[in-house]
């Protein structure tokens, strides 16, 4: 007998298409590929966004150097010569790099879940006045030199963290914003580390600017072959620690949960997710990696403590935490253009006579003109969505 079932499209051209009909018959598709395709849509606007903002800045920029009577090409010559222009230099920056990645890394799990830790400048310098307090007291120990340096490490991140958690208790329980117990903080532990140089831990004899007295060359992280400065584990660090915070935030539920309390803290309290818990977790990790960058400073970089020890890294990572968009994916790129620009900045007295802030006039420039390029192109976006 024959069979009855009919297989064959009822639309002849079908057959020779199968895969029409199967579109025709899944909006759901249709959906993910308008999604898509959106998505696509505002990458690209985005990154349109940031380009013209980088530009407008160097726009700026050009124009202040042309008031200086300073040829502008001339300038970012010796800013790019003053960074790359030797392994030396390129050392000094990588040696930059490695405090300010570690600060912004710590800043983008606060600025996550909606908190400005401004503190992070006195998380710093606790976190190297511990690590000096436990150097100081594992010196003469008798202990191996590498057991040292990591127990010193350990005791900065601890440092860091209970100078974080105060001021993430000074915003929960007390009230306090941020901002201002963070700059609170921020003096609070300048001082201590300047009383701390001239006082109990000033030089024999003499209390210096230049700070206490440097640990035997033992103590110091092992140094790169033809660099003054530069340290392979501190880069290892610091990138292990980026990492670290890109699975964090965008692959665990923590990182969900943090974001969550971020976008709004009440809707994720009535949904259960415990918020004042996640916003003292979140200063807590940043001073983790607060006291490891005053660490590295101490162990890698000065091997004492001097009274600027922070060196504005945390200031700075600030500025890069914001220029990022709080993504960590693409943190360590922009914190290396950053320390380029501090480093290269250095030659512009020498070369052209002209002070060495205006790396800041262009890092402040770039972060205001991104900022200003997302929020005009959050009011388009309202408006093609409001236009019917």
């Amino acid at each position: 007998m024959p069979d009855k079932t009919n297989k064959s499209p009822r639309n002849p051209l079908d057959a020779c298409h199968p895969d029409s009909s199967n579109k025709k018959n899944h909006p759901r598709e249709q959906r993910n590929a308008a999604t898509e395709g959106t998505a696509k849509e505002h990458y690209a606007s985005g990154f349109l966004y940031q380009a013209g903002a980088v530009v407008f800045a160097l726009v700026i920029t050009t124009f202040v150097l042309l008031a200086a009577g300073v040829g502008p090409f001339q300038a970012y010559k010796a800013i790019i010569l003053g960074a790359v222009g030797s392994w030396d230099l390129v050392s000094n920056v990588l040696v930059s790099w490695v405090p300010l990645l570690l600060a912004t890394s710590g800043l983008l799990v606060t600025f996550t879940v909606g908190l400005w830790n401004i503190g992070i400048e006195g998380q710093i310098t606790l976190g190297a006045v511990f690590t000096t307090w436990a150097m100081r007291a594992m010196q003469n120990s008798g202990w191996d030199p590498t057991l040292i340096l990591v127990l010193a490490i350990i005791a900065g991140m601890v440092g860091g963290m209970l100078w974080a958690l105060l001021a993430g208790a000074l915003k929960t329980f007390g009230g306090v914003n941020e901002i201002f117990g963070g700059l609170g903080l921020n003096f609070v532990a300048t001082a201590l580390n300047i009383w701390l140089i001239f006082g109990p831990w000033k030089r024999p004899g003499i209390a210096s600017m230049s700070g206490t007295l440097p640990f035997d060359r033992s103590l110091w992280m092992p140094i790169a072959a033809g660099s003054s400065r530069l340290t392979p584990a501190s880069i290892v660090i610091a990138i292990v620690g980026i990492i670290i915070v890109y699975l964090l935030l965008e692959n665990s539920y923590f990182g969900l949960r943090l974001k969550a309390v971020g976008k709004n803290a009440r809707s994720a309290y009535m949904l259960g997710i415990p918020t004042w818990q996640h916003m003292m977790a979140s200063f807590a990790i940043c001073g983790v990696f607060a006291g490891m960058a005053g660490a590295i400073q101490v162990t890698a970089v000065y091997h004492r403590l001097i009274p600027s020890i922070s060196s504005g890294y945390g200031y700075l990572g600030l500025m890069v935490a914001m220029l990022v968009g709080f993504k960590a994916s693409i943190a360590a790129p922009v914190a290396l253009f950053f320390a380029a620009l501090n480093v290269g900045s250095i030659q512009l007295p020498i070369i052209l006579k002209l002070d060495s802030s205006l790396a800041g006039v262009l890092q402040g420039t770039l972060v205001l003109c991104v900022i200003l390029g997302q929020g005009i192109r959050t009011q388009v976006q309202k408006k093609k969505r409001a236009t019917p």
